[in-house]
């Protein structure tokens, strides 16, 4: 018996008979630490050039493969988050003999700068943002627009800003600097239809749209690789009366216009036409709007700004006129149907409207306040429920400057910033946890009034 056990001993252990059988080689983690990622940020890993590592909060991280005893490691970044670089340290390593837990990824926030555009002395205003949320004039502190620019836009690879010049029927074409300035691209400027007020691209940046208000069309572009602006040979798409404001769904597959009622060209006092947004489906592979069915929606009365939830499943419309926000839910195939209640009352002259980037808060921007007809205006904050009803926060409002028309986020949802064309600043604003605005006080936007719009980015990778 004894003999036995030994020889079943030696069978197991692959001795006696030469089987040659071998214990596997060992293996060992790799990992360390990831440290600076933004909040609702993800940055993805890979080492090796595989084995991919997503990551979403600050911390320990360990590589799901490990290495074989004596194999490489090599961690890089395949993934940047938005708005931040992150850079591997101590990622390299040969001849492994022990776990790896030494690895450092460290995230940084890239720079952020601010635009706004000054109608009355028709330049761009150009600003750094600091890390408290504070706007510093950049040097120079300005550049050169066309005549009577409405609008400013960023391009969504945050490379190239775009401004409509409302009585040069252009829009003018600018290259981001790695110091925040801007620079003419060539050419300076592309044409547009008759009276154009706001440009905006498509969440791939392959196509832009141009809003023409005085004659009710939209314009439609290809974008180069250069970030130029090439007109579509196609018809502009028409809208309703006075179109201000274009916002495309997240996903790209709609568009929506708020169309004002009156063109610039009309008397102020003259009867309206209008109240209604303008609905359209985007093709694709070619950019083209086509009207969806019914093409328009009854809106308020003199409809200024809209926004798209970013579930795209809700619609917001401001209405200057009779001081509310309508809400609209969105359907399979596009087409807005009002919620109930179907609007929301909000300050004096409701000009725009925004959507914080976590989704759970909006601002409105109203031209004037509550208390008075002429005077300082306010921003009107809401929470945004799961039904798409804005409910007004406990503190419904916050004061503004003197015609605030306007206003942006930075890249991560930190700071507010409005632009008051009355009195020729911008409002500068921190966003606390429950989503309401505290001031950080004002700073100068230029030696004229009639400071219309602010774009806010950080540069592009």
């Amino acid at each position: 018996m004894a003999g036995a056990s030994v020889a079943l001993l030696l069978a197991a252990c692959g001795g006696g008979g030469g089987g040659g059988g071998s214990l596997a080689p060992a293996s060992y983690t790799v990992g360390g630490t990831l440290t600076g990622l933004a909040a609702k940020e993800s940055v993805t890993l890979a080492n090796n050039g595989s084995d991919a590592l997503t990551l979403s909060n600050s911390g320990s991280f360990t590589f799901s493969q490990p290495i074989t005893q004596g194999g490489n490691y090599s961690v890089a970044v395949s993934l940047q988050p938005v708005g931040q670089k992150c850079v591997v340290s101590n990622g390299n390593g040969s001849g492994a003999s022990a776990n790896v837990a030494t690895v450092q990824v460290t995230c940084g926030n890239l720079p952020q700068y601010a635009y706004v555009v000054n109608n009355g002395d028709q330049t761009i205003i150009q600003y750094s943002i600091s890390a408290s949320g504070t706007l510093t004039p950049l040097s120079p502190s300005t550049i050169a627009t066309g005549n009577s620019p409405r609008s400013v836009t960023i391009d969504p690879s945050h490379h190239y800003v775009y401004v409509a010049n409302l009585n040069d029927d252009t829009v003018s074409q600018y290259v981001i600097q790695q110091d925040g300035t801007l620079a003419s691209n060539s050419p300076a400027t592309v044409a547009t239809g008759r009276g154009p007020w706001a440009v905006e691209f498509n969440p791939q940046g392959r196509f832009a749209y141009v809003v023409n208000s005085e004659e009710a069309t939209i314009s439609q572009y290809s974008v180069g690789a250069n970030g130029t602006l090439e007109a579509l040979a196609i018809t502009p798409v028409a809208t309703g009366i006075g179109p201000w404001n274009i916002t495309l769904s997240p996903n790209g597959d709609y568009a929506y216009v708020s169309n004002y009622g009156i063109t610039p060209a009309t008397p102020v006092n003259s009867t309206y036409i209008g109240n209604t947004v303008s609905q359209y489906a985007i093709a694709p592979d070619t950019g083209e709007l086509s009207p969806l069915t019914p093409a328009t929606v009854a809106s308020g009365t003199f409809s200024g700004g809209d926004a798209v939830d970013a579930t795209n499943s809700f619609a917001y419309s401001t209405s200057i006129g009779d001081n509310t926000v309508w809400q609209y839910s969105i359907g399979s195939r596009g087409a807005l149907t009002p919620l109930t209640p179907s609007f929301v009352s909000a300050g004096t002259e409701p000009d725009y409207i925004a959507i914080h980037p976590n989704n759970k808060y909006a601002y409105v921007v109203n031209f004037n306040s509550p208390s008075s007809a002429i005077g300082p205006g306010s921003i009107s904050q809401y929470d945004i429920g799961t039904n798409g009803q804005l409910t007004p926060m406990a503190n419904p409002s916050v004061p503004a400057g003197d015609g605030a028309g306007w206003l942006a986020f930075d890249t991560f949802g930190q700071f507010l910033y409005v632009a008051n064309s009355n009195d020729g600043t911008v409002s500068q604003y921190s966003i606390g946890s429950d989503g309401s605005l505290s001031s950080l006080g004002v700073v100068s936007a230029g030696a004229s009034v009639n400071t219309f719009e602010i774009a806010v980015t950080y540069i592009g990778p």
